[in-house]
């Protein structure tokens, strides 16, 4: 079996299921250009030439040649697309047989015309490529230029009716948004029945008209190409990571020392929490040691101010001669200000006679 009827007959069993919905359309949505090019393969014509009353069967064939294409269409977003497709074929002439016998011609075969297109793309669950099939009508010029047996000369250029079958593959080119390469397979049949008039010179006699009417003219066009949709948003980046919090600060971690009233030396708990915050300091990222002192409300502001700052420097040496450097330890004296036990002037409350230390 021909690779076109392989071709058609896989057209015609996946049409079905295109339209079905068993497959899922890529969403080309909106005008696009497209063009390729690529090899053509004539399969070559048959006809008959009829010169004075007689007539001949024969038959053309051909080298392969060269194709060519442009197309301005418009997608659906549901995978239909429709398009206006102009063309060219080039081959040159290969052989003629007639009678059991054959001789080389020269000369080429040109055709050029449109065709209107109707495509379906297939999306097969790879974001690198996508199918689709399609065919379309149209109208070709097939030019026989410069053709020229053993004394047969032909040079004219006729318009018939031609079909197309069409299998391609799309590969998206994800840096540019809406271009993809293209690789295609063109089954083109240009209907029978043109006639071209040419002349037969022999040497012994004067050129006589001849006519020629041809048969189908088959071509396998297979072409590389880009298309270019516009419009096509680029694709949605990754939201960006979110940024680490810092971790949070280590609370900041206090020691009370408490004293005896209108006293600023160490009693011996007192001693003990001082060592175990010296020890502290020394085991994390400690700074600084702020040293607070404070008092109750007996006594004057004045008196109240001066014996807080005693009672953080006391603080402060115990600190020292437990191995806390100087230059991490800062002193400050708030006299009866910031209660611990909020209570009225001159009363005693032990809770409030304290040093605090912090380390941050």
């Amino acid at each position: 079996m021909k690779l076109r009827n392989i071709l058609l007959a896989a057209t015609v069993f996946v049409a079905p299921l295109a339209l079905s919905g068993v497959a899922k359309a890529q969403p080309v949505n909106g005008v696009y250009v497209a063009g390729g090019m690529g090899y053509n393969i004539n399969d070559g014509i048959s006809g008959t030439g009829y010169l004075g009353g007689g007539s001949a069967g024969g038959n053309l064939s051909f080298h392969g040649g060269f194709t060519g294409i442009a197309s301005v269409g418009y997608g659906f977003g549901n995978g239909i697309r429709v398009e206006l497709e102009g063309d060219y074929l080039e081959n040159s002439l290969n052989k003629v047989k007639f009678g059991g016998g054959s001789t080389g011609v020269s000369g080429k075969d040109q055709t050029y015309g449109g065709f209107v297109n109707a495509l379906y793309d297939l999306d097969v669950g790879s974001p690198y490529v996508y199918p689709y099939i399609g065919g379309g009508v149209g109208y070709q010029e097939v030019g026989f230029k410069n053709v020229s047996s053993s004394g047969f000369t032909l040079n004219q250029t006729n318009g018939s009716f031609a079909v197309q079958g069409i299998a391609g593959l799309a590969f998206p080119i994800s840096p540019i948004p809406g271009l993809s390469a293209t690789l295609e397979y063109r089954f083109i049949d240009i209907f029978n029945g043109s006639h071209y008039n040419g002349s037969y010179n022999p040497l012994i006699t004067a050129a006589v008209p001849v006519s020629v009417k041809l048969n189908n003219d088959i071509n396998n066009s297979f072409l590389v190409g880009l298309r270019y949709a516009f419009g096509v948003a680029p694709a949605a980046l990754p939201p960006a990571p979110a940024p680490m919090a810092a971790p949070a600060p280590a609370p900041a971690k206090t020691y009370l020392v408490f004293f005896d009233w209108n006293k600023f030396n160490l009693t011996p708990r007192a001693t003990q929490i001082i060592a175990e915050a010296a020890e502290d300091s020394k085991t994390t990222k400690v700074t600084t040691l702020n040293v607070s002192g404070y008092t109750d409300t007996s006594g004057t502001p004045t008196y109240n101010q001066g014996l807080s700052i005693r009672r953080a420097k006391a603080v402060a040496a115990q600190l020292m001669t437990d191995g806390v450097p100087a230059a991490e330890i800062s002193i400050h004296g708030y006299g009866e200000t910031h209660l611990l036990v909020p209570t009225g002037p001159g009363v005693r409350e032990p809770q409030n006679r304290r040093v605090e230390i912090v380390l941050n």
